[in-house]
């Protein structure tokens, strides 16, 4: 898939940002849907489809995380890549977005080369996770790559990609100890850096969701899967 077949929504209420970006995105061949508030975002998201969304979190109305947790709601957007543009501390932006669940986070000013190379490399991880994988089973768990369905105790859920690839990449080697670098490689890439708590959020938000107690830290290390 070439870059020119990939969708992007731009959401900001800075039309000189949306501008700025967009010229920068659809000169790589992107083809760019932009909107200027949390509620039009929800309505192109769903009506595009993007592949990928670059989300502001500070904009007038709704703000980008309780836009990102509606569009999360939607199944047929299970698969898209989600970016935070964000002028705001780590503390609070990081933390907060991928609780939402975003994929990944930009801080402002955005660097226009910066950002095209971070969005070709989050795509290019995605288009080669997509590649067939063998659905796991553990006891009453079932994982499914190809449909990214997951089947606890007769119960089918789903999982936003960044969560789902962490708990089957753990699931596909039962007791393995993953470092926290290891899962960043293998999930994220070599071309995006996120910061130290990105993986505790995505393996806290697992547990809830699935009620999964195999998943076990180890301290000062990282995580594995316990059969």
């Amino acid at each position: 898939m070439e870059f020119s077949d990939y969708k992007i929504l731009l959401a900001d209420d800075e039309e000189d940002i949306i501008e700025f970006l967009s010229y920068n995105l659809t000169k790589e061949g992107f083809q760019v849907i932009t909107a200027l508030n949390g509620s039009e975002a929800i309505e192109k998201a769903r009506e595009h489809k993007p592949h990928l969304i670059l989300m502001d979190v500070m904009m007038p109305g709704m703000d980008g995380i309780t836009a990102v947790e509606n569009i999360r709601k939607i199944s047929s957007l299970d698969d898209t890549l989600i970016v935070f543009l964000t002028a705001r501390g780590e503390d609070y932006s990081q933390i907060a977005g991928f609780e939402a669940g975003a994929d990944d986070y930009v801080t402002k000013p955005v660097k226009p080369k910066v950002l095209v190379k971070r969005v070709q490399a989050l795509l290019r991880r995605s288009k080669r996770s997509d590649e067939p994988s063998k659905t796991i089973q553990i006891n009453d768990l079932s994982i499914d790559p190809q449909q990214y369905t997951i089947i606890k105790s007769g119960k089918k859920m789903n999982l936003p990609k960044k969560e789902f690839d962490i708990l089957y990449l753990l699931a596909s080697k039962p007791n393995k100890v993953f470092r926290r670098e290891d899962i960043f490689h293998e999930v994220w890439g070599d071309d995006v850096i996120v910061g130290d708590r990105t993986i505790d959020v995505h393996i806290r938000k697992i547990r809830e969701k699935i009620g999964l107690t195999n998943i076990k830290t180890v301290k000062g290390v990282g995580y594995k899967f316990e059969e």
